[in-house]
């Protein structure tokens, strides 16, 4: 079996996987900003490194996932103005700033679940860490790269830039920084453009505030990750993941922060996934076309013609290379859909031949589908090529459907290779990439409504029987207004119509 290779962003370049201690793996990846619901773009990072997170623990590594929340400061640096999302946010909607976090932090965790992400080790939250983002900036102070302005902290990126590679990852240039950098509140307490703040000072109308060394404020969204990955998978681990978009500044500036006070960069490998675009276009509030996820799996969109189940979207989302730019549109997404319940109905049939097949088999036939077979973990192997793995499967669907349909003869495969089939669409469609029958899962849910039907049935005879005429008579009416007719028959039983 050919070694785990994936691409590193800060290397640019296929490495092969060697974590820093045999048979265990760290990864940290950027969570959620829980100020507002997640989007069509959240499903993208969360789905591809859960994807690492399984296969990973596939190839026996026992692995600690740290995934944070971010739900304090995350001001932008490169954006109108340097304003905290969390407490903006919590007084456009009236709520407590916690109160906010927890409504979008359940609705987060809600979506995870709809896409079958399983959780991580360790879920951090930048308020449970303030006093070692503290401790962290001390560092940075008394090790001269970073100086306080009016109750604010900044990073000096120039001093930093004369001794250390900033912008490697990125492809950023210190100096291009100064003239791309937008004027924004607070700039004329830096000493240069392109620093960026480790602690904010609070202004009086700040809901969300501290105490610190420097007076009363809020983190900056940087140190918050750097805070959280060292405590929990030390100076130095194996994997950062987190969407292109994250590159810079945010995980530069994470990269510098950890280096001054660790003496190395954090993460041996860097991974990021790219960007998703609907219908062509960036997602963005000018083209009215973010999608809330509970918008996608109800359809509720203006821009979608029906709901998407959150498999279709798990499966849509794997049938193309996480570093590849991932389009979505109705068209594709509906393809998504019939393609995924292929690749289900041929597991079926292969799960209905087990132990079926002969000792020997059609040997021409028998070597593709190995070969077809052992593709997967190649592909697997070559930086996490879902897509590719995925093409091997739908390739020994016409054979499996062929031998359904009696097409091809029913002995052509060995009892081997089909057993050899059916494990690997089980461990690639379930344990993998996490998927899950759309089918059986809404038999599932019908079995469920057919059980509080029998139970309100049961209640209403029950009232019958003890002579309560308005409790039998209020079930059979409200039923009837929901279209759901139940008639009594004459042996004492019930027969159920819909309207």
């Amino acid at each position: 079996m050919s070694e785990l290779k994936v691409y590193n962003s800060y290397t640019r370049q296929k490495e092969i996987f060697e974590p820093i201690v045999p048979g265990y793996a760290g990864m940290y990846v950027c969570g959620p900003t829980v100020s507002g619901e997640s989007h069509l773009g959240h499903a993208r990072p969360f789905i591809t490194f859960d994807v690492l997170y399984r296969y990973l623990m596939h190839l026996g590594y026992k692995v600690r996932y740290v995934r944070n929340i971010t739900d304090a400061g995350h001001f932008e640096e490169e954006g109108r103005e340097a304003e905290d999302k969390i407490s903006k946010k919590a007084q456009i909607e009236k709520l407590e700033p916690m109160e906010m976090v927890q409504k979008y932090t359940n609705l987060f965790h809600w979506a995870m679940k709809q896409f079958n992400n399983l959780d991580p080790s360790i879920e951090p939250t930048a308020t449970g860490h303030i006093v070692e983002q503290i401790d962290m900036i001390r560092t940075i102070i008394d090790k001269g790269y970073a100086y306080e302005k009016n109750g604010s902290v900044y990073f000096d990126v120039r001093k930093y830039a004369e001794e250390y590679p900033y912008g490697k990852m990125s492809g950023r240039v210190v100096d291009d920084l100064l003239e791309t950098t937008r004027e924004l509140e607070g700039q004329d307490e830096k000493r240069n453009k392109q620093d960026f703040a480790l602690w904010k000072a609070a202004p009086p109308e700040h809901i969300m505030r501290w105490n610190s060394p420097w007076g009363e404020g809020f983190p900056g969204w940087h140190i918050e990750c750097s805070a959280m990955a060292t405590k929990y998978l030390g100076k130095h681990f194996d994997i950062h993941g987190g969407g292109m978009d994250l590159q810079f500044p945010h995980h530069e500036s994470e990269i510098a922060q950890s280096t001054i006070c660790n003496h190395e960069v954090p993460a041996r490998y860097w991974l990021h996934n790219n960007m998703i675009t609907i219908n062509g276009k960036k997602m963005g509030k000018s083209y009215n076309n973010v999608i809330r996820l509970t918008e996608l799996f109800s359809g509720s969109h203006p821009l979608l013609e029906q709901a998407y189940h959150p498999m279709t979207v798990r499966f849509f989302i794997l049938q193309t290379h996480y570093r590849s730019t991932l389009d979505f549109g109705n068209e594709a997404l509906q393809a998504a859909q019939k393609g995924m319940r292929r690749l289900w109905d041929a597991y079926k049939v292969l799960n209905e031949m087990e132990g079926g097949g002969t000792d020997a088999g059609d040997a021409e036939l028998d070597a593709r589908c190995i070969k077809l077979v052992e593709e997967l973990d190649e592909f697997m192997n070559d930086d996490l090529n879902t897509a590719k793995v995925l093409a091997s499967m739908f390739e020994m669907v016409p054979v499996i459907n062929g031998i359904r349909d009696k097409h091809i003869d029913g002995d052509a495969l060995s009892k081997g290779t089909i057993e050899k089939m059916r494990v690997a669409f089980k461990s690639y469609l379930e344990d993998i990439f996490g998927l899950q029958d759309e089918q059986a899962m809404a038999g599932g849910e019908d079995n469920k409504l057919d059980g509080v039907l029998q139970l309100l049935i049961d209640i209403r005879k029950d009232a019958k029987s003890r002579k309560d005429f308005a409790t039998s008579d209020k079930i059979r009416n409200q039923l009837q207004e929901l279209g759901i007719l139940l008639k009594d028959e004459k042996d004492g039983g019930v027969s159920v119509s819909f309207a």
